[in-house]
Order: C-alpha cells, then structure tokens, then sequence
C-alpha cells in the first residue's frame, strides 16, 4: 500500500487540548472506586447506575465511566486495536509522588515507570483493564533535544524511590518489595 502524499497543512491551534475520557467499564461502582477513593478524582453527577463523571478541581468532568454497551463484560483483549492508554497529567512531580503513594496505599501494582526527558510516568491498569498514564511534564526548557534542534524523547529508569522523597516529609512511604511496583 503506497503512502499518501503528505499535504501542506497549517498546524492546528496551538490553544486546541485533549478533553475528557470516556471509558466502558464493566462494573459502575468498582471504576467509581478506582478514580474516586484511589486516584482521588471528585464524583461530579451520577446518571443512575449506568455513567458517572469525575473531575479534578470542580470541572464539569474529566473522566466519564459508562456502562452502556459493556456492563460485566471483559476487559479488552491484547493484540486489538484500541486505546493503549490515557494520560492524566499532573501537575508536578509531589502531586505525582501522591499518586504513587495512593497507589501504593490501595495495593495497585505498576506495569512500568519511565523519565521520558520531556515528561516522569507511571503505567498501570484500572480495574477495567485499561491502560492508564500518570504523568508530571518537565518544565520545556530542559526538553531533550538533538543538535539540530528536533526533539529527542527518550524511555529510561524512573527511581520511584527518589520520587517518593518528593512527599513532605510528614508522609514516609515504603516501596513495596514486590516486583509489580
């Protein structure tokens, strides 16, 4: 199959953003569970018990869970096309360090841990079986580059330990000794 042509188009808006998720979920008050009571997310409006929206800071909603066309079903299968993940960004690295140590409270296990040089992440699953990111974006100006001036992202280490001394020092936390994390 040939590659199309690349057009010459204007960039979009640099104002433009990604908006909301809105995720199936399989069990309502399980996902309500995960976001809300773990990841910390406040419980905007509930349609029954088949959608809920939560949000960060009073906004309308970030995330909406539903159960319209997947209540009890299972989680999405590999090797499917799909959404690979979502993202919620953090603010910085101390509220990404919270996050690490309400995962860590709750018992969820990471999938992965990576500095990008543009961005400090941790991977893991909602109950779900989805694919979730939780990030801090490092300031612009110390973005990896190239010599020509092209960005140059990369996947290495993220110490979670160094992470987790970003808490105030009122809240020691302990890795746990399993593999998972």
């Amino acid at each position: 199959m040939a590659t199309p042509e690349k057009k010459s188009v204007p960039p979009i808006d640099p104002q433009v953003r990604m908006g909301h998720v809105n995720l199936k979920v399989a069990d309502l008050e399980r996902a309500i569970g995960f976001y809300r009571d773990v990841l910390g997310f406040e419980l905007m409006q509930r349609m029954g018990d088949q959608a809920a929206f939560l949000s960060a800071g009073g906004y309308h909603h970030h995330i909406a869970l539903n159960t319209w066309e997947s209540l009890g079903g299972p989680p999405p299968s590999f090797g499917t096309t799909g959404l690979y993940h979502h993202a919620i960004v953090y603010p910085s690295r101390p509220a990404l360090a919270d996050a690490l140590r309400r995962l860590i409270a709750a018992g969820i296990g990471l999938e992965g841990a990576a500095d990008h040089g543009v961005s400090q992440s941790l991977y893991l699953r909602d109950p779900d079986g989805n694919g979730v990111e939780l990030y801090c974006d490092r300031p612009r100006e110390t973005w990896p580059h190239t010599p020509d001036g092209r960005l140059a992202m990369y996947t290495r280490h993220l110490d979670l330990r160094a992470l987790l001394g970003d808490l105030p020092a009122a809240e020691p936390v302990e890795l746990p000794t399993t593999k998972d994390l």
